[in-house]
């Protein structure tokens, strides 16, 4: 049992960095950022890479903890930097068209990442060696039970993050912006926000999570390749509704409840493990349309 919650754990904390830049795009523009899966995808890559600077043959140049430390950073400053730019020439010039007009740019910027990334390497998995980053030796021991450093690195790298995103959004100055323009854009626009910074900052924010959940990706499953963001992406899409998309604590537990099915379904039938996922979905929107801690909109008549 310790090592299933384990593993929940582990899978929950990668499709909660994951769902909450999905969470945060929707709750300001209500709109489904769909390049957001190869963002995290691209995290990934840029992590392998940076390993590769500090690695000759079977042996690391560097100190494991300060390279995973460099993975993480390039990575945040990449993807960051990535999901800005989409922002700014994908999706503003469609602010104001009809609601379909951005979707399919997210999609067609989705797919043109996507490929693009699998045409540089030449659509072929590449490997995090994980084994010299974080070495058996370091394994956490709990009874009989040996959890994995990586597993270790995933959680603790993800409720540090999690605690930094609590604290920016309750009580930095661009936080409480970002929570008024979700609630009202054009009532925090008359109130001097400026609402294009406010949603560049949330292209940002969201694209930082999901590089450092990419390279905590790579670390975990030990390699990366150019069709990883779409599978994780449906996942982590699936815990953002079940938790109220727009809502990021909502978005935190519909991860964690996902995993948690996903691991115990995987116990008993674990050729069924994509259909408990989506089934359980389908289940909760039935009685929670919302989500477990979305709220219902009213309908204006």
């Amino acid at each position: 049992m310790t090592q299933h919650v384990v593993n929940a754990l582990t899978l929950g904390s990668v499709y909660a960095l994951f769902a909450l830049g999905y969470s945060m795009v929707y709750g300001i523009l209500t709109m489904l950022n769909f390049a957001h899966g190869e963002v995290f995808m691209i995290g990934g890559f840029v992590g392998y890479l940076v390993q590769q600077q500090f690695l000759q043959g079977d042996q690391l140049t560097a100190n494991p903890i300060l390279i995973i430390a460099m993975m993480l950073l390039i990575a945040m400053v990449v993807c960051g930097a990535l999901a800005v730019s989409i922002e700014f020439f994908a999706y503003r010039p469609l602010r104001n068209a009809a609601r379909l007009a951005p979707l399919i740019s997210a999609l067609a910027m989705s797919i043109l990442l996507r490929n693009v990334v699998g045409v540089l390497t030449k659509f072929r998995a590449a490997p995090v060696r994980t084994d010299l980053l974080l070495p058996d030796s370091w394994a956490l021991h709990i009874g009989d039970v040996t959890v994995s450093a990586s597993r270790v690195v995933v959680v603790v790298v993800t409720i540090i993050t999690l605690i930094g995103l609590e604290i920016f959004m309750g009580r930095s100055k661009m936080g409480k912006a970002m929570r008024a323009t979700a609630q009202d854009r054009e009532a925090a626009s008359f109130m001097g926000i400026s609402v294009n910074r406010v949603i560049s900052t949330t292209f940002l924010v969201g694209a930082m999570l999901a590089g450092i959940g990419g390279v905590l990706t790579g670390l975990y499953y030990t390699q990366v390749d150019f069709a990883m963001g779409f599978g994780l992406g449906m996942k982590a899409f699936t815990a953002a509704v079940l938790g109220g998309i727009g809502n990021l604590r909502g978005a935190v537990l519909g991860a964690l409840i996902l995993a948690s099915a996903e691991t115990v379904g995987a116990m008993y039938i674990p050729a069924y493990r994509d259909v408990i996922a989506f089934g359980l979905l389908i289940v909760l929107l039935l009685f929670r349309p919302a989500g477990l801690l979305g709220k219902q909109i009213p309908v204006k008549v």
